[in-house]
């Protein structure tokens, strides 16, 4: 993996706050899977968020599959609830061009894993089958059974559960490099 080329093509994206870290670091648990089964209002309402993603141990199994990731964090504060998801969607619709920038730069195993649920529709179809936009929609890290705050927090980064829509969101979007 060539970092400084890497480097180049995030910038290029206006991603500039990230870090290269070990798959090995990525912490996976059945516990966030749990967490989106019963805490999110949006399971089973997206093709790319349980239940129509891979179980937590074919997850573990796709993280085992690379060796390096990045971590891209994005912020944001709002004023209403509502103005995180249009943030989101563009957010996201970048994320997914960086990687297939990095694919195309010859990181043929690129696979990004988005900062928030896909939105990328205004209105989900609910599944991969009937999806859209199946070139552009991807999982989140949540989704795909990974703790995200587990994880970046031992890269140094901050996040918190956020208790009121005025303070800043931390989002993260890991990129798997191969």
């Amino acid at each position: 993996m060539n970092q400084t080329d890497l480097e180049v093509i995030f910038k290029k994206h206006n991603f500039t706050d990230y870090k290269f870290i070990s798959t090995r670091d990525i912490l996976v648990a059945e516990w966030v899977r749990m967490r989106c089964m019963f805490g999110c209002p949006e399971y089973g309402k997206s093709g790319n968020c349980p239940p129509n993603v891979p179980s937590v141990a074919e997850c573990k199994d796709f993280f085992s599959s690379y060796q390096t990731a990045a971590i891209i964090h994005s912020s944001k504060r709002v004023q209403k609830k509502e103005d995180r998801i249009p943030w989101s969607r563009e957010t996201n619709l970048a994320l997914v061009e960086l990687e297939r920038e990095v694919f195309l730069a010859g990181y043929y195993k690129a696979f990004m894993l988005i900062n928030d649920q896909c939105r990328i529709c205004e209105k989900c179809t609910g599944t991969r089958a009937e999806c859209r936009f199946l070139k552009q929609a991807r999982p989140s890290p949540e989704s795909m059974a990974a703790d995200v705050f587990g994880t970046v927090r031992k890269q140094g980064y901050p996040i918190e559960v956020l208790t009121d829509v005025g303070k800043t969101m931390n989002r993260y979007a890991f990129l798997m490099i191969e």
